[in-house]
């Protein structure tokens, strides 16, 4: 059994079949029962663990359905809704389940009914039934009032009042019991009934996405695991394909024979619908994991799933017999091999931003999710031409102008003058004045240049001249090719 510190004394706070059997219970101190029976063996509790095993348990149970939500501290709820058929029915669904977990060695008490209140009440306090829907008044009224999952304080001041059962409950004025005891015990009391709905809040989003099988024989060799996550990549492709879509994120879960699920995620820059797509880049995640999976027994399971998807417009090829599409699908096949084996996170690329300044108007975004690369204009766009590279800080230079708004004539840059034979421009660009740290900014007259050695430059003028400033300052911010 396990103690803890309530209050001033300690505790028991869990109890084993032989101490349960002695007459011991959850919420004895543990100086009186040690007067009755001394020598016991109690261990202090540890709730971090508690919570761990019942995380681990809901991983197990997803087995049975994605809607799986803990219920602390020692309860899990299912929304078998949908599910039992694919089990042989309720009953034999709650049979496979409790052998499931007595062979992990838990004791195990399961209910079945159409609210989770009257389900939880029935698991913890009432019998072990599946229960047909719309007897659930019947079958809570013989319950003490601790079943509907309320405070410790609330279940003493009921008995207080002599009222011992549900059933007394239900056959009481409801505003003297809502003005004396709160209105969240009619609340649970409603939900138990199911006047009020009650949903469970599934730990795990559940994908619109999904595919599952559940095999013959456990497998544990890597590549049947890929085998098989080929088959359901092509048949999640083949749904995704008929919405138009595609998976940018897959995560394939593998339920083992001992209950214990590994799960495996990847992600992609490009929309995916081939199983082989697939299989290759789980198989790069595989490769690149610092500890392999462990199979133990087996794999029973397998489930995989498109948490993200992107549409999927259809595109024509063009003239060139479609080499523009296949050059852009090899370098997403080669940026998801990388991302998949080094890692989520790992691999990065240049992803548009929505800003005008040049220094903002790119930014690092993890490839595997960015949106497609940055394609700069041509040069004989109607666009003005710019560095595909910028200097990482603009460097101040030395300029001279006909007229103090004009173009450069001359500039002084790295100690040398250089004469301008050439010069495009002005573009100007604004500061983005909706941003805090550009209140003091000001605007931008960008040039391009060239000198009479064959430089190509792209400077700028900080500042209106006349208007935000009377000695204009220049800056050199990327080389032209």
């Amino acid at each position: 059994m396990t103690v803890a510190r309530v209050g001033n004394a300690t505790r028991l706070i869990a109890v084993d079949q032989a101490a349960a059997a002695l007459g011991l219970a959850p919420g004895l101190a543990l100086a009186d029962a040690e007067a009755m029976y001394p020598g016991l063996d109690a261990v202090p509790a540890d709730p971090g663990a508690d919570r761990a095993l019942l995380e681990d348990l809901a991983d197990a149970m997803e087995l049975w359905t994605p809607l799986v939500a803990p219920d602390p501290p020692d309860g899990l709820l299912l929304d078998i809704t949908g599910c039992a058929h694919l089990f042989g029915g309720e009953a034999a669904m709650a049979g496979a389940i409790r052998r499931r977990l007595m062979e992990r060695g838990f004791a195990v008490r399961l209910a079945s009914a159409a609210t989770v209140g009257c389900a939880a009440a029935l698991a913890r306090h009432g019998a072990e039934i599946v229960a047909a829907a719309g007897r659930e008044a019947a079958l809570l009224a013989p319950l003490p009032v601790a079943a509907l999952r309320i405070g410790a304080e609330i279940v003493a001041g009921l008995r207080d009042a002599g009222l011992e059962t549900v059933g007394d409950l239900m056959t009481r004025p409801r505003a003297p019991l809502a003005a004396r005891f709160g209105a969240g015990l009619m609340r649970r009391l409603d939900q138990a009934l199911g006047t009020v709905d009650e949903p469970i809040s599934p730990r795990r989003p559940v994908p619109d996405h999904m595919v599952e099988r559940r095999l013959m024989e456990p497998i544990q060799r890597e590549d049947h695991v890929l085998d098989a996550l080929t088959l359901l990549g092509d048949g999640l492709g083949a749904r995704l394909t008929l919405e138009g879509l595609g998976a940018t994120r897959l995560e394939a879960v593998l339920f083992r024979v001992d209950g214990a699920v590994r799960r495996l995620a990847i992600g992609a820059g490009r929309p995916l619908r081939r199983g082989d797509e697939m299989r290759r880049l789980f198989a790069d995640r595989l490769a690149g994991l610092a500890e392999p999976v462990e199979a133990g027994f087996g794999f029973e399971a397998i489930r995989l799933s498109a948490p993200e998807t992107r549409r999927v417009e259809p595109r024509q090829p063009g003239f060139d017999g479609g080499t523009a599409i296949e050059a852009e699908t090899a370098l997403a096949a080669l940026t998801d091999h990388l991302a998949a084996r080094l890692g989520p996170g790992r691999l990065r690329r240049l992803a548009p931003r929505d800003s005008h300044v040049p220094e903002r108007a790119m930014q690092l975004a993890e490839a595997a999710a960015a949106p497609p690369p940055f394609a700069p204009p041509d040069q004989d766009s109607l666009g003005p031409a710019r560095p595909l590279r910028l200097l990482e800080r603009a460097v101040p230079v030395e300029a001279l102008a006909e007229v103090p708004d004009g173009p450069p004539r001359r500039l002084r840059w790295q100690g040398e003058w250089h004469d301008v034979r050439r010069a495009e421009g002005p573009e100007r660009i604004a500061p983005e004045w909706w941003r805090a740290d550009t209140e003091e900014a000001a605007t931008r007259d960008y040039f391009r240049i060239e000198t009479a050695a064959g430089l190509r430059l792209w400077l700028y003028r900080d500042g209106l001249y006349g208007r935000e400033t009377d000695r204009p300052r220049w800056y050199l911010h990327g080389f032209l090719p």
